[in-house]
């Protein structure tokens, strides 16, 4: 029940909604040495920037068609 309450009076601001700190993280993060690389993972990475990109173009197409 307690829980509950904190739960409820920890509301989320715009600026939470809106933090795109990790996004740009994962663009622009330095190689880790100790990671393993392979061809699988690093296809998987290529594959995922693309359909952020995508999505964030996708998504910038459909606030100026509806604004303008």
């Amino acid at each position: 029940m307690e829980r509950e309450e904190a739960r409820s009076r920890e509301k989320n601001t715009l600026k939470d909604y809106f933090s795109l700190g990790e996004v740009f993280g994962y663009f622009f993060r330095k190689k880790d040495p100790n990671r393993p690389s392979n061809f699988n993972i690093r296809s998987m990475h290529v594959i995922n920037k693309i359909s952020m990109l995508m999505f964030l173009i996708g998504v910038i197409y459909l606030i100026a068609k509806n604004l303008f």
